[in-house]
């Protein structure tokens, strides 16, 4: 009397989990690097906003002394320098560990930057 066995032996299954295991190892670091990709963005998309307030302040005000940076958005921390004449401001967020991001204009731009810099902030 001959059985017949349905199933998956011990060895095939152990191969599936090593594979499973080894495309882990190459996806699980290119996350990472998406998430600090959009990290950086939302502090570009900060700074560009922040752009557009300070240049209404000085519209209004003449000068950039006393222009408050506003709120970044979650977890983006914006500052802002301002003089009477140009202004710098940085963003930094929390998840995205060494980070930062720079734009200026008028006398305070970043050393980094050239005045106008097409595509606005950089970052390093």
């Amino acid at each position: 009397m001959q059985r017949t066995r349905k199933g998956f032996t011990l060895i095939e299954l152990l191969i599936v989990v090593v594979i499973i295991g080894i495309l882990a190892a190459i996806a699980i670091p290119k996350f990472a690097e998406t998430k600090r990709k959009a990290y950086i963005t939302a502090m570009k998309s900060d700074l560009k906003n922040m752009v557009s307030s300070a240049e209404a302040w000085f519209s209004d005000n003449n000068t950039y002394v006393g222009y408050v940076a506003p709120a970044g958005s979650a977890g983006v921390a914006l500052t802002f320098v301002g003089a009477a004449t140009g202004w710098s401001g940085t963003a930094v967020h929390l998840n995205a560990a060494g980070a930062t991001c720079l734009i200026g204009t008028g006398t305070a731009t970043p050393a980094t930057l050239a005045e106008g810099q097409p595509g606005g902030a950089a970052c390093r």
